[in-house]
């Protein structure tokens, strides 16, 4: 897992796919099988993970921000898009 964003309003996070867990007691843990990303809206309490084909356009759209910098306006516009899927509450992660 690996944070990638975190703001005062939202919070981006990159869910590894089987990556190894160091407190994992067996092999037979069973492990996630794709990547996916966990966008967390702080102002309405709720979260969407996406993954699959949300996540490869997600990917996509990291790797434009890499070339050209965003704004944090620019984020967070296009986080508020994603966060409006959101439909689950935050509990206990």
């Amino acid at each position: 897992m690996q944070m990638l964003y975190d703001s005062d309003s939202f919070v981006v996070v990159h869910i590894h796919a089987n990556a190894p867990e160091a407190s994992a007691p067996t092999p037979d843990v069973p492990q996630l099988a794709r990547h996916g990303f966990e966008i967390v809206d702080k102002r309405s309490g709720k979260e969407v993970y996406l993954d699959g084909s949300w996540a490869e356009l997600f990917q996509q759209r990291l790797n434009v921000w890499q070339q050209n910098k965003p704004t944090q306006e620019e984020v967070e516009t296009t986080l508020e898009g994603y966060a409006e899927l959101a439909h689950t509450p935050i509990g206990l992660h």
